[in-house]
């Protein structure tokens, strides 16, 4: 009987990709509770609006990809005026990071890009008093390789000093992104597009979005950062990543992102998008059902935030409402 269950969904994405997506983006709580006690190797997708906050943990070991929105605005402009979902972040990690005295440890930090949506929040959390971190992984950015729309009307050097400048402060060592694997917990841990290509045009900040793939015991994560394949990327990238057990969408399923060879190539069983409340894209989430043939796809909003944990034979189960009864002050 599950095989037919699955034969007929199979054919139900194939043939209806786009009414499949516009139900997966209204869909609303369609995972069960995370339980309070769960596996020791999970990955906590944090409801941030579209912005990114990754939290990772293994055997007792923690790790931060991206820090969320922040509410500042140094450049003053109305158009960069969001709602910060540092305190956010910082509560989550004190609520499911901290040891027996309030005290978060990280093993490392990943900054993917120099964009306000997945940097932002970083100097707050890098400044708490009761969070120590280890090292963090980011590129060093730079203004003369991207495009004048992202110079004139973004904050992409104010929101990479602010984080620069906290790491300073605390004195945590900044590490170049390179393609050696290390390790987290049971996690192998391999980051992704460390290299920048000279390109012949200028680019967004996104071209430089750093990916990172989990591992463990045959199971394969990849977080894809906001990597799109305007300049080719994805189609570059995906048969180093290759196939997958769980990928988040990179650019919160922005046009330009999940290109039908990057699917392909991943094939994910499920997926989770780091955006608002019925805010994917319907187009792109179509997409990846038609190529995927299934329908498990989770956004962060819809269910206030999902946790993928990792069991000891590799296969993943799925939570929602982890940001359900989280408290800020």
């Amino acid at each position: 009987m599950k095989s037919i269950i699955t034969a007929v969904i199979s054919v139900i994405c194939l043939v209806f990709p786009h009414l499949t997506a516009l139900a997966v983006v209204n869909a609303i709580n369609t995972l069960p509770k995370a339980p309070e006690k769960h596996g020791s190797d999970c990955i906590h997708f944090m409801n941030t609006g579209s912005s990114d906050a990754i939290l990772i943990e293994s055997d007792g070991h923690f790790a931060l990809v991206d820090a969320g929105e922040d509410a500042d605005n140094p450049r003053g402009f109305d158009w960069l005026v969001y709602e910060g979902q540092e305190q956010k972040v910082l509560s989550y990690l004190k609520s499911h990071a901290a040891d027996a005295n309030g005290k978060v440890h990280l093993d490392f930090v990943v900054g993917t890009h120099a964009h306000s949506d997945h940097i932002g929040g970083f100097d707050t959390v890098i400044l708490d008093p009761d969070v120590t971190i280890d090292r963090a992984y980011l590129k060093e950015y730079d203004s003369s390789k991207i495009n004048e729309y992202e110079i004139e009307n973004w904050d992409n050097q104010e929101v990479y000093d602010q984080m620069i400048n906290a790491l300073a402060v605390k004195n945590i060592p900044v590490e170049k992104p390179g393609p050696a694997p290390f390790t987290l917990g049971n996690f192998k841990v391999t980051l992704i597009n460390t290299d920048d290509p000279e390109k012949s045009e200028k680019v967004g900040e996104n071209d430089n979005s750093l990916g990172v793939l989990l591992e463990k015991n045959g199971s394969r994560v990849f977080l894809a950062g906001d990597m799109d394949d305007y300049s080719g990327d994805e189609t570059h990238l995906a048969p180093e990543i290759g196939k997958i057990d769980l990928l988040k969408v990179g650019h919160h399923s922005n046009p330009g992102s999940s290109s039908e060879t990057f699917i392909k190539t991943l094939l994910p069983d499920a997926c989770v998008v780091t955006t608002g409340r019925r805010n994917a894209n319907v187009n792109i989430l179509a997409g990846i059902i038609k190529i995927c043939r299934n329908k498990n796809i989770y956004t962060t909003g819809n269910e206030n935030g999902v946790l993928a944990v990792i069991g000891d034979s590799g296969d993943i189960s799925y939570y929602g409402g982890i940001f359900d009864n989280l408290k800020t002050d």
